[in-house]
């Protein structure tokens, strides 16, 4: 199983993703976004595989994004992808991906991650 975990080691959900995926034999690529942050286009990537827009993987509340100046309308895919690659903090988190089967998870809750397992 060929999993990428875009994993912050400082958000206990993000740690506790990961202890679930360990315990269940998987050893993610860790993708640690805060210092690696994604491409736009991985986070468009990211949005599609999950079904959702790129506006619902923003986390509103991070203070960042609460005191943006700068921030594009939420209905600007593009733009607002180029502006999450610029400030990963308030990329939702964490987020899984089967890079086999093309599935992506939330792990909000970290147990979520457990449906990337079934078959």
């Amino acid at each position: 199983m060929n999993i990428t975990l875009y994993h912050n080691p400082n958000c206990s959900k993000s740690r506790r993703t990961l202890e679930l995926l360990e315990e269940n034999g998987v050893k993610p690529n860790i993708v640690s976004y805060l210092t690696e942050p994604p491409a736009a286009e991985s986070i468009v990537r990211l949005a599609g595989l999950l079904s959702l827009k790129v506006a619902d993987l923003l986390r509103k509340g991070e203070e960042d994004a609460k005191n943006a100046s700068d921030l594009p309308p939420v209905g600007d895919e593009a733009a607002l992808a180029d502006w999450i690659e610029k400030h990963p903090e308030t990329l939702q988190r964490p987020i899984a991906v089967d890079e086999d089967t093309d599935r992506a998870i939330i792990g909000r809750p970290p147990e979520n991650v457990l449906q990337l397992l079934q078959k």
